[in-house]
């Protein structure tokens, strides 16, 4: 007796969450994206480049490329650089509202990007900071996107 009434809620639940139609589904909420890999949540997949400066140091001079990316699709913003793959260091992005930084490890062929935060209808800009080796001796850099307003 048990077992029948458990499999006729078990109907019943599933019945119900098969009746819920897609037009139903609410968009995610301002901040959902926030602090969040661009990649791992598809927001990366149809985003664009915003801005574009240069990592540099005052030695070698340019040391690699840092761009601002959006995303319309979840209505964020985040950082990407290009670098030497055996550079780490810190990227960070910048919205009126706030800020997110990510460290980074050497490797990943020195393309490196940190997390999204919310940026519709407010500026956004991105910075950067590398480092190769100890350092010392004109091996790092930094580089600071301007600001992108929409």
């Amino acid at each position: 007796m048990k077992f029948r009434v458990t499999a006729i809620a078990v109907g019943a639940v599933a019945a119900a969450l098969l009746t819920i139609s897609p037009a139903s589904a609410q968009a995610a909420p301002k901040h959902y994206y926030d602090h969040k890999d661009p990649y791992k949540t598809g927001c990366g997949n149809s985003a664009k480049v915003v801005r574009t400066a240069s990592l540099s140091n005052r030695i070698d001079g340019k040391v690699g490329t840092i761009q601002l990316w959006w995303s319309g699709k979840c209505k964020t913003n985040w950082t990407e650089i290009r670098t030497a793959s055996s550079a780490h260091g810190t990227i960070s992005v910048y919205t009126d509202e706030g800020y997110d930084r990510f460290s980074f490890k050497a490797g990943n062929g020195g393309r490196h990007w940190g997390n999204m935060l919310y940026g519709n209808d407010m500026c956004a800009w991105g910075g950067a900071s590398v480092v190769f080796g100890s350092g010392r001796g004109g091996q790092n850099g930094a580089g600071t996107t301007t600001k992108a307003c929409g």
